[in-house]
């Protein structure tokens, strides 16, 4: 019951770091722009990471991306063990990352961590290759397709605005940001708080053949306050905010206008609603990224720092391989003391 609880809490304490280390993807170009100062834009973002909640369980219906989640590992090789030293290994490469102002996805690091450790006790029969490619195919292709219909949207919009005056245009991007950052907040918390879910979920079926009490038969079982509690600690992290990230997402990428930063938002919010319906685990920061280099492209190709990109390209690539080296090494040194 101690490890099983243990699990839970430090689950919720990745979806807090979570969070804030996420933060910056639905509130870097809001505050960038200056449509709301960083206090307005972390409230604003983290209520509608919990409005998620209540769309994911009653209009939706189904929490399918935590099911995706729980899948990363055969069921019969999951134990508790595993999924500690799992969670572990992605709280200390997020709050890394962090640290260093790299908007690496958290998405990646908790499924890294999870199968990291499994592979340490069981080899790779263990991990479900199909589920982890799929996952691993859309740290190329979110950012694609967010790119793709950001182009697309900014030149419908720019057709449709042309004969606006630029401070009248200007002055609606800035109110039409606010709707876009919700949207992309809701798509945020949709997609990130289920990852989460999916982890606690997997304990909870482990837990159940040892006879804890709070095990359950399987993922589709999950208590609606797991979820709700899931919901809730994203939410207040995003309240704590990511300022290091806020930098580079805002700024770094690309010069972001209220019209740039409506057109990124908007088309990162539809990449996630997407994956969303093929219950795909996708990273909001490789979505909101872009999104944003998008934008800047439709400028022209020399306005996006491309430079910039690769840089958080190569560690986008390697967040999988990095956090499932440190699951698998904090597995090797927790079976010694569990």
């Amino acid at each position: 019951m101690v490890l099983l609880i243990s699990i839970i809490v430090l689950g919720l304490v990745f979806d807090y770091i979570n969070g804030f280390h996420d933060a910056a993807n639905s509130i870097s170009t809001i505050v960038t722009t200056r449509v709301l100062t960083p206090f307005q834009a972390v409230l604003w973002a983290a209520l509608f990471n919990f409005v998620a909640f209540f769309i994911s369980k009653y209009i939706i219906g189904e929490f399918g991306i935590a099911n995706t989640v729980s899948k990363t590992v055969y069921e019969h090789y999951i134990t508790l063990p595993i999924i500690l030293a799992g969670v572990i290994g992605a709280i200390a490469w997020n709050l890394l990352t962090w640290w260093k102002g790299i908007p690496s996805s958290s998405s990646h690091t908790l499924i890294g961590g999870f199968a990291g450790a499994a592979i340490a006790a069981n080899g790779f029969v263990a991990i479900q290759a199909s589920v982890i490619l799929k996952i691993a195919a859309f740290i190329f292709l979110a950012p694609l397709v967010g790119m793709f219909i950001a182009f697309v949207f900014s030149l419908i919009v720019s057709y449709g605005f042309k004969h606006v005056p630029h401070t009248k245009a200007s002055m609606w991007f800035k109110r039409l940001q606010l709707l876009s950052s919700a949207l992309f907040s809701i798509g945020h918390g949709m997609n990130d708080s289920q990852k989460v879910m999916g982890i606690i979920a997997a304990a909870m079926v482990a837990a159940h053949p040892l006879g804890i009490g709070m095990g359950i038969k399987s993922v589709s079982d999950i208590p609606d306050w797991v979820a709700f509690s899931c919901f809730a600690a994203i939410s207040i992290g995003t309240m704590s905010g990511g300022w290091r990230i806020v930098k580079t997402m805002g700024t770094k990428i690309t010069k972001v206008t209220p019209y740039e930063g409506f057109i990124s938002e908007t088309a990162g919010a539809i990449t996630l609603y997407i994956t969303e319906i093929f219950k795909i685990p996708v990273s909001t920061t490789h979505t909101i990224a872009g999104s944003v280099m998008g934008v800047g492209a439709t400028k022209r190709l020399s306005a996006v720092r491309w430079g910039v990109m690769k840089n958080l390209m190569a560690a986008w690539v390697l967040t999988i391989p990095v956090s499932a080296l440190l699951g698998a090494i904090i597995y090797g040194i927790t079976k010694f003391f569990i």
